[in-house]
């Protein structure tokens, strides 16, 4: 009988994805066994500071990664958001299953919008990205940094009196706590995180058993959405350390990225957009994530990255 063992780390929302996804497989062959492998990562011990200063996305993966490298575990399942824009030597992004809902969600027991909270507000959230658009709506705005589970967060609503937060709906509604949702925010109030609602894979080059059942739980458009997206921030060169959105929208007739770069404090969002067709490869559309972070570093990109220390100078 065919094991697999899976990486995962321990926070309810990984279980979740870890859980979903060994199910998946074992669909797929009944005599796969999958053991699940948690870990604690820097990222889940380091609680008390915002992570665009203690090192950004890759805390939160970086020890998954190597033990996929030692051979301890065979795949990872992430959150494709909490993923850096390039991959060490040798691991790959094996499957990408369907997305689920890629927006942001307003939790509040006090107001269903941002324009109804009363002035100086407190409203928490981990993420520049959600700080510096509620601040450019919004300046009056306490913005709280929160860290922690989902359920940690949602009771720092009571416990850090915050009039709301925002979370990503996609971990809520996973949880079972879809109900929490006063409101989802459209892409136009809130752009969303880069891979925002898709999980992501990961296994060992060369490992063509494990990337041959893997790619059973492959969703094309879900590959396409990353691979634009992705190809964006990778361009930028950007993480955790500056406000930076991307999203991937398919309409009937073509595929829509949206980008910015902002600073945190909401007095500075660089927006670009473009299309692509609907039978675009994959080459195509990480030009197309390349084409939209190039045209926001020429409007002033590149002078925010740099001043934060992302980007050097060319």
């Amino acid at each position: 009988m065919a094991h697999l063992k899976l990486g995962t780390r321990k926070s309810p929302l990984a279980l979740w994805q870890a859980e979903h996804v060994a199910a998946e497989l074992k669909k797929r062959d009944a005599l796969l066994s999958v053991e699940l492998v948690t870990m604690s990562t820097k990222g889940d011990r380091i609680l008390d500071a915002p992570l665009s200063r203690v090192g950004g996305k890759g805390l939160f993966v970086k020890e998954i990664e190597e033990a996929l490298l030692r051979g301890d575990v065979d795949l990872a399942v992430h959150s494709l958001k909490d993923m850096p824009a390039e991959l060490p030597q040798g691991l790959t992004m094996a499957a990408y299953p369907p997305r689920a809902d890629a927006r942001d969600a307003w939790v509040s027991p006090r107001s269903q919008t941002i324009t109804d909270l009363p002035n100086k507000a407190r409203v928490g959230t981990a993420s520049l990205r959600r700080q510096c658009q509620l601040l450019a709506q919004r300046p009056d705005l306490d913005v709280i940094p929160i860290r922690g589970s989902v359920e940690t967060r949602l009771k720092k609503i009571e416990t850090e009196n915050l009039h709301a937060v925002v979370l990503a709906a996609a971990g809520l509604e996973r949880l079972g706590l879809g109900n929490r949702i006063s409101r989802k925010l459209s892409p136009e109030e809130m752009l969303p995180a880069v891979g925002q609602g898709i999980l992501g894979i990961e296994a060992r080059h060369g490992d063509a058993d494990v990337l041959l059942r893997l790619k059973t739980l492959e969703d094309p458009d879900a590959r396409r959405m990353a691979t634009a997206e992705r190809a964006m921030l990778h361009a930028l060169g950007g993480g955790c350390q500056v406000p930076i959105a991307g999203h991937l929208l398919k309409e009937s007739d073509a595929w829509w990225l949206r980008g910015f770069v902002a600073r945190p404090d909401g007095t500075d969002i660089i927006r670009a957009e473009a299309r692509a067709p609907l039978n675009a490869s994959d080459n195509e559309l990480d030009a197309l994530g390349r084409r939209v972070a190039d045209a926001m570093l020429k409007q002033g990109a590149a002078a925010i990255l740099k001043e934060l220390g992302l980007r050097e100078e060319d």
